[in-house]
């Protein structure tokens, strides 16, 4: 897998994002030095806010709510940039594409935000694997693994909108060079096999780039 690359797993609530994302960071890990991030990152500052907000210990402006997350990700822009620059791999559980589906789907302005990240000189992902599930199937796998879901696991109306503008920006090929469909529905081996397939094919095997 020669030159950096970023890679990003995304999917509504409930998708199986995490898992996956963990389980390609394994494979990966055995032969590549790989950068793993997790957004939102709740044990950082901004990330602690977003979670209170989630919880809903407060409230605030949905502009405000989108700038939180995107700061959240512009935080490690040079540190990615850096780790692309030095031919390293980048893999994400979720990343700005998330705040396009999510804070887009709640009134934030797309063009808007698009504008926002380009002025930020976000670092864009070489590919998108996105997991798709039902809304449906997304409330139903929350609700079996945590007793207190946030405000938007226990929402399936918003959901609903997520998994539209999840599509959208598949098929317009938004803020990424390449988008991938996976069916997240399958078990959690089907889909793991699915996510190596794509990367293998797009990147080529694990070989070390170091």
């Amino acid at each position: 897998m020669p030159g950096g690359k970023f890679i990003v797993i995304e999917g509504l609530d409930g998708s199986g994002c995490g898992t996956q994302a963990e389980i390609l960071r394994e494979k990966l890990m055995a032969n590549e030095h790989v950068i793993f991030l997790r957004y939102p990152e709740y044990t950082h500052p901004i990330g602690e806010l977003i979670y209170k907000y989630l919880k809903q210990k407060f409230l605030v402006t949905q502009e405000t709510l989108f700038m939180l997350f995107v700061l959240d990700q512009a935080k490690d822009k040079e540190r990615i940039a850096d780790a692309l620059e030095s031919n390293k791999i980048i893999l994400a559980d979720r990343y700005f594409t998330s705040n396009l589906a999510f804070q887009c789907s709640r009134g934030f302005d797309l063009k808007k935000a698009l504008t926002i990240a380009e002025t930020l000189e976000l670092p864009k992902p070489d590919i998108v694997i996105f997991l798709k599930v039902s809304p449906e199937i997304s409330l139903k796998r929350k609700q079996k693994e945590k007793q207190s879901l946030d405000i938007y696991e226990k929402d399936l109306e918003l959901q609903k909108k997520v998994a539209a503008m999840y599509e959208k920006l598949t098929a317009e090929k938004v803020f990424a060079k390449e988008w991938v469909v996976v069916d997240g529905e399958k078990d959690i081996g089907e889909v793991a096999s699915e996510v190596e397939k794509v990367v293998r094919e797009k990147f080529g095997d694990f070989e070390s780039s170091n």
